[in-house]
């Protein structure tokens, strides 16, 4: 019984416990859920942006364990993930994440977090994965991180963290993975380092880290990776580092290194795939037993002090894709049998890039050249002395897209089988003493970027056919022998962005007028020939350019008066030649560096401002009918009769002002006075005196009464209608003015002023304006346009009832470069220039054959007058499209149409409004669309272009090869339009580079 009775009372004690540890397992779970809930409440308050609203959710009903970015164990329902990567995140750390205490993985990765890394991560014992890189962290790698005592993986590069890397990391011994590179760190790597034996990966590439590598890492004997390149480190390479077997990437590039590889290397690093030394002092000989390093995919050596004859095996090195041994003392004869190197590479089949540039190797160069793989891209053997013919075997190289075989001793003629190599971007040739004709298959390599052919012995003419190579930007032909006229298809090259240089050599005949087509070109060199006739005038259509040498030609004649446009030259040079007439004072205006004017036949007097301020800035020696300028040139003073002209001037100069200001006031007050007979009786106006003229009886007859089924437009100063007038049955836009509404009036007349000044292709066509009453005795105001049937941009891009097709990318594109087009002109070619100032979709109307023409001039602007459409009390442009600084109050510029063509850009590409819904909270279309650049494109691009990149292509093969190029073009127009719509004014892109690169994209594109 009395057993029986302990049996009862043990049970109960049992169960008793049983309900109180659950109960208490409850409570702790509720508090723990609560704690954890609280502190990513207080991470959230520390995020300033968020702009994919990845945080939103934090707000709502669901349990945290929900939340995006959250993982929680099954078990107890605590935070064991917080990942939140590429979210576009702006803000601190909360000190409150420490309190996730059941945390083992913790990822923030490429965001925008600032501020120091808090002490607080150190309470979070299970913690096992930290990264925290891509960010804009600073201060120091915190000290408290020691108590992470389960920490495997830790990541903190590329943020802007300070200080050396402290000691009690060393207490961390379970990490395997350290990554810190692209920070400020100093002090070297620590010794004490060499304690955590464990690490697997290390890297702390591009931190100026200084000392020695020490000794003690060899005790890692896990490690995989070493990378310290740009560290600023010195001595040698501790043996011990190379005594670990497993290690298959070795990267010290650009530090300050010195002593020698190891003899046996092959022996004890059996599984090195990247050896990287470039740039450091390393000497010696190369060990032939890195032949036996069978893994080897990239031996970069590049820029040491290694010398001596190459004996190394390449072809046991099957995986090899990089071989750089290039900027060293190696030397070989081809003849002494010292190049056979170059035959054992030929089972490289994976061989990519060959580099042994400026080395010392001589001889011929080895016709076993031809028998590396055909996959080989850049083959570089330029700095050398090989002499001879260049072997013919080159040509079966046909994957190369580099040859560079410069700076040797090459004679002989350039092998016509050269054609051979379509894949060729860049052709380097130069300081040979190759002779003969410039082959003209040369032209047959395409897509040829850049060609250098200089300080050879070419001669004859320049082969037109080069005009066939439609992607050159450079082109390097000076200092041959080369005659003949300059082939104008070469000169409507508009890849050409670079150099042209044609200098010393003997060209002869005028320049062609096509030398104005080069609208990139940044140098142009046609120095030292036998050119003649005058500066052409068009090459005021070089726009772009910077560096310009016409000298040591026969130039004659004046310096047209055109090239005044030319505001980017930094350097002119038209020395030695036969110019004359007066300096150009435009020159004045240039930002010059230097202008050398020196032995021709200017006279007049020498301007005295900008570059003419210092006479160590230009040159006018060797002209003998020149005076005046400053006191250093010693020049005549001009004569007494131009100063007695230029004392009468002002005279006669005041009594024309007088004139004009006399006229202008009789004008006024006949305008005004022929405004208010206007305002009583119907009239028609008109901008030009050649427009039709029309009354409002005929427009409300056009229109059918401005009935609503001929409303094609509706907007807050004017509605438009559709019309056909009588005369002709010529249908037009009617854009009737809401004159009710304040600032229409305004509006009308900044449109008709605007409309008197300007004509493009790409502007809507005015055919004339209405100005009078209506039969209620209502002033009434129109402007008539040619009607546009396609209707506008906004319509093709939101309006799925209106159009059963949608518009393709080529359609997109061509459209964009149309309203750019008609941007430049109003920018750049009209005096003075034009400031749309509303550019938008619904503003963007297409013709039959979907050209587009920018309408709607109602808020434009003059710069730098006092026009009425310059009246500050016009509205600023449209929400969404107008750029930041207008609501600043700032004045309107040309650099705001930039901002509102690059919204429109992007629109375009996306289809989305910049007032949709989705842009709120500090979501914008640029911030959207930028967060997607450059890996994202295809995330937020219009699904219609999608299809038009799949469905273009009815064959397969096609369409796989070509879609990389238009995802990547598409990607290009992107960024084009986020480049515009940046919010500094400033940094926004020209409207000239914008129809450059989207011609560029427009072109390719075709290609396929």
């Amino acid at each position: 019984m009395k057993s029986h009775n302990n049996f009862l009372f043990s049970g109960f004690i049992i169960i008793f416990l049983m309900i109180v540890t659950a109960t208490f397992s409850t409570s702790y779970g509720y508090v723990g859920n609560e704690t954890d809930h609280m502190a990513l409440l207080s991470f959230r308050k520390m995020i300033t942006r968020d702009p994919y609203g990845v945080l939103t959710s934090w707000n709502t009903s669901l349990h945290f364990c929900d939340w995006s970015g959250v993982s929680c164990g099954k078990r107890h329902r605590r935070v064991t993930a917080l990942q939140l990567t590429s979210q576009g995140l702006e803000g601190s750390l909360s000190p409150h994440v420490g309190k996730l205490t059941f945390l083992r993985k913790f990822v923030l990765s490429n965001n925008s977090f600032q501020g120091t890394i808090p002490q607080d991560l150190g309470r979070l014992t299970r913690l096992r994965v930290l990264v925290l890189e891509r960010n804009k962290f600073n201060g120091v790698i915190p000290t408290n991180l020691s108590g992470c005592s389960n920490l495997e993986q830790l990541y903190l590069d590329t943020n802007h963290l300070v200080g050396g890397i402290p000691k009690e990391v060393s207490l961390l011994s379970k990490l395997t993975f350290v990554s810190l590179d692209n920070n400020n760190l100093s002090g070297g790597i620590p010794s004490f380092l060499g304690n955590i034996t464990s690490i697997r990966n290390f890297s702390v590439t591009s931190n100026p880290l200084g000392g020695n590598i020490p000794d003690t890492l060899g005790s890692w004997k896990s490690l995989r990776r070493f990378d310290a390149a740009d560290c600023k480190l010195y001595g040698t390479i501790p043996r011990s580092l190379y005594n670990l077997s497993f290690l298959n990437t070795l990267y010290l590039a650009r530090n300050q290194l010195s002593g020698t590889i190891p003899p046996d290397i092959g022996a004890t690093l059996p599984n090195l795939v990247f050896f990287q030394l470039m740039d450091n002092q390393l000497g010696g000989f190369l060990p032939p037993s890195i032949s036996n390093c069978s893994k080897l995919r990239f031996l970069v050596l590049v820029n040491n002090s290694f010398r001596g004859k190459l004996t190394i095996d390449f072809g046991k090195l099957s995986s090899i894709s990089v071989l750089a041994l290039g900027d060293n003392n190696l030397h070989g004869r081809t003849e002494a049998g010292e190049m056979k190197f170059i035959d054992s590479l030929k089972n490289c089949s994976k061989l990519k890039t060959l580099y042994l540039g400026n080395c010392k190797f001589e001889g011929v160069l080895p016709a076993s050249i031809g028998n590396l793989s055909d996959q080989i891209e850049n083959l570089d053997v330029g700095g050398n002395k090989f002499c001879g013919n260049i072997p013919l075997g080159i040509a079966n190289l046909v994957g190369l897209i580099v040859l560079e075989l410069s700076a040797n001793q090459f004679t002989g003629d350039i092998p016509s089988v050269i054609s051979n190599l379509q894949n060729l971007q860049q052709l380097s040739l130069f300081q040979n003493q190759l002779s003969g004709w410039i082959p003209d298959v040369v032209g047959n390599l395409s897509i040829l970027g850049t060609l250098y052919l200089d300080s050879n012995l070419l001669e004859g003419h320049i082969p037109s056919r080069l005009g066939n190579c439609r992607q050159l930007s450079e082109l390097y032909l000076y200092d041959n022998k080369l005659s003949g006229n300059i082939p104008k298809e070469i000169l409507q090259l508009s890849s050409l962005s670079l150099t042209v240089s044609l200098s010393h050599n003997n060209l002869t005949g005028s320049v062609p007028e096509e030398v104005g087509d080069l609208k990139m070109l940044s140098t142009l060199d046609f120095s030292e020939n036998r050119l003649s006739g005058n500066i052409p005038s068009s090459l005021c259509g070089c726009t772009s350019l910077t560096f310009l040498s016409l000298k040591g030609n026969l130039f004659q004649g004046m310096i047209p008066s055109s090239l005044s446009s030319l505001r980017g030259l930094e350097t002119i040079d038209l020395s030695y030649n036969n110019l004359s007439g007066e300096i150009p004072r435009f020159f004045e205006r240039f930002s010059l560096q230097y202008l050398n004017l020196s032995f021709n036949d200017f006279e007049g007097e020498v301007p005295v401002l900008g570059v003419f301020s210092n006479s160590s800035s230009f040159s006018v020696v060797g002209n003998s009918r020149l005076c005046g300028g400053l006191v250093e040139l010693g020049l005549p003073k001009c004569k007494e009769m131009k100063k007695h002209n230029e004392k009468k001037f002002p005279l006669f100069l005041i009594i024309i002002l007088i004139v004009f200001a006399l006229i202008s006031i009789i004008g006024f007050v006949y305008i005004c006075c022929k405004r208010k007979r206007n305002s009583l009786v119907p009239q028609s106006s008109s901008t030009n005196g050649r427009f039709l003229r029309v009354s409002y009886s005929q427009l409300l007859k056009a229109t059918n009464g401005f009935s609503e089924a001929n409303l094609i437009g509706k907007g807050g100063f004017s509605s438009v209608y559709k019309g056909t007038l009588d005369e002709d049955e010529k249908l037009v836009a009617v854009k009737v003015l809401h004159l009710q509404n304040r600032g229409a009036d305004r509006s009308f007349l900044a449109e008709c002023e605007v409309w008197r000044s300007i004509r493009h292709r790409n502007l809507l066509k005015i055919i004339t304006s209405c100005s009078g009453v209506d039969f209620q005795g209502n002033d009434f105001k129109a402007l008539v346009y040619e009607f546009m049937p396609n209707g506008s941009l906004h319509d093709w891009l939101h309006s799925s009832e209106s159009y059963t097709s949608k518009l393709d990318l080529l359609q997109r594109i061509n459209i964009l470069i149309n309203i750019a087009s008609a941007l430049d002109y109003l920018h750049n070619n009209c005096i003075p220039s034009v400031v749309h100032g509303d550019l938008k979709p619904s503003n963007i109307l297409l013709d039959e054959v979907m050209v587009g023409h920018v309408g709607d001039f109602g808020l434009a602007r003059f710069l730098g007058t006092d026009s009425i459409v310059n009246n500050s009390s016009l509205v600023k442009g449209t929400i969404g499209y107008a750029p930041p600084e207008y609501g600043l109050g700032n004045e309107m510029t040309t650099t705001g149409d930039i901002y509102s063509y690059g919204i429109l850009l992007l629109e375009v590409m996306t289809g989305k409004n910049p007032t949709d819904d989705i842009f709120k909270e500090g979501v914008s279309l640029h911030n959207f669309t930028y967060m997607a650049l450059p890996n994202r494109v295809n995330d937020i691009i219009d699904g219609e272009l999608l299809k038009f990149k799949h469905e273009d292509f009815v064959d397969a093969e096609r369409m796989v090869s070509n879609a990389k190029i238009i995802e990547e073009c598409m990607a290009l127009i992107v960024k084009i339009g986020v480049s515009c719509s940046v919010d500094s004014p400033s940094q926004r892109m020209s409207i000239e580079n914008v129809i450059h690169e989207l011609q560029h994209i427009l072109d390719t594109i075709q290609r396929i």
